[in-house]
């Protein structure tokens, strides 16, 4: 196991639903950052809430985390849209220094005192980044790109602040990167073999073991459009 692997919390945000785009839906994407050091438990930082549980929080999704490093790479590729891209625009609870998608795994484990929170899956963007930062395609240029962010379980529970480390503690599935599952879900050809062995990874959460369940059965891709496109 890598034990050097750490992040840093350059953001801790906690948000609200509030009416949000057009149609006024619920909505915590406009979470707030906050200098007070926040207790997490197994549905999340307390005071946060999400608009959407159907699709949005839960055990599995708990914490939302996304890395500082894609704001730079976005405001590098989107000037247009660079004054909306500022840290935390994507309504993460943390944005974290020095990782990104390709450093960490499904399943793994990351310390910070107390706390225990294991990673279960990526951020599947939806229609809503689209009118967060006025852009038609900017939920499909994130799936595209891989720049997803990902989610946290809570394993132990406690308190974490805007100046904390993560540090790996436990990786269960070292051949399983972030990376690889957007290789696997988004640009490769359905595969039995490699979805039986992503299904069965431990940490995995439950939504994304019924989406590999389903693809299994068809060996066809889910259609995108209503999630990314509204």
């Amino acid at each position: 196991m890598e034990q050097a692997v750490s992040a840093k919390v350059a953001l801790l945000q906690i948000g609200t639903p509030r009416p949000f785009g057009p149609n006024g839906v619920p909505s915590s994407m406009g979470r707030a950052q906050t200098a007070d050091r926040v207790a997490v438990r197994a549905l999340g930082f307390e005071g946060d809430r999400v608009g959407d549980p159907v699709f949005h929080g839960g055990p599995d999704k708990a914490v939302h985390a996304y890395p500082r490093a894609h704001y730079v790479d976005w405001r590098r590729d989107l000037p247009k849209t660079a004054a909306l891209l500022v840290d935390g625009s994507f309504g993460e609870n943390l944005t974290l220094n020095h990782l990104t998608e390709r450093d960490i795994c499904i399943g793994d484990v990351f310390a910070c005192g107390p706390v225990r929170l294991q990673v279960t899956q990526a951020r599947q963007p939806c229609w809503k980044l689209n009118i967060r930062f006025d852009r038609r395609d900017m939920s499909r240029l994130v799936q595209d790109t891989g720049r997803t962010g990902w989610y946290f379980r809570v394993l132990e529970p406690g308190d974490i602040g805007a100046g904390d480390t993560l540090k790996l503690v436990q990786r269960p599935n070292p051949d399983w990167p972030l990376d690889r599952v957007w290789r696997l879900l988004y640009r490769e050809a359905p595969d039995a073999v490699t979805l039986q062995a992503f299904a069965a990874l431990e940490g995995l959460s439950a939504s994304w073991q019924r989406l590999a369940a389903r693809r299994l059965e068809t060996l066809n891709v889910e259609d995108w459009s209503p999630r990314l496109d509204g």
